[in-house]
């Protein structure tokens, strides 16, 4: 697996006079595009049992957690100003518990066919997952940390692959 993810001495969202702007995607051709994010959320041991119970006041967190990350996903070019809007074909937002560090994991995966990448896709359904375990359990533990937000892989269009090391 190629990481191809090397420096440039540009950044694709500002002009020559370095003026930002939405990059032209309209000559790139229309390809399957796959990210893949993840990051988690570690808490206390009581909020993770909470958590795994699904007795938590609020209701079921994780399943609230995984159709919060999933619209986040399509709402993507409305919170981050220069993205593409998208026409996503698939978003899965998985979790897993990982009790040796009072942690939940979160990975996510967007898909499309299309002329530029859903790499903002994936991670903001990864962090708004996230952030609505925080929000849901904050009642019972303020002292959770999200953390390690990143992108994992990407596959498709012009730049081809991405494998996080």
């Amino acid at each position: 697996m190629a990481n191809s993810s090397t420096p440039t001495s540009h950044l694709t969202h500002f002009d020559a006079q370095g003026q930002a702007h939405m990059v032209d995607v309209g000559d790139k051709a229309h390809t399957q595009r796959i990210a893949v994010a993840e990051g988690r959320i570690t808490m206390q041991p009581d909020t993770l049992t909470l958590i795994q119970s699904g007795t938590a006041k609020k209701g079921d967190v994780l399943g609230i957690a995984r159709i919060a990350g999933i619209q986040a996903s399509k709402k993507t070019s409305d919170l981050i100003p220069l993205c593409h809007p998208i026409a996503l074909t698939r978003v899965t937002v998985d979790f897993d518990i990982e009790p040796d560090s009072n942690s939940v994991r979160c990975t996510t995966r967007a898909e499309c066919t299309g002329q530029t990448g859903v790499e903002m896709e994936a991670l903001t359904a990864c962090s708004v997952a996230l952030l609505t375990i925080y929000d849901m359990c904050k009642a019972v533990d303020r002292g959770m940390v999200v953390e390690g937000v990143r992108l994992m892989e990407k596959r498709g269009g012009k730049s081809g692959v991405f494998v996080a090391g």
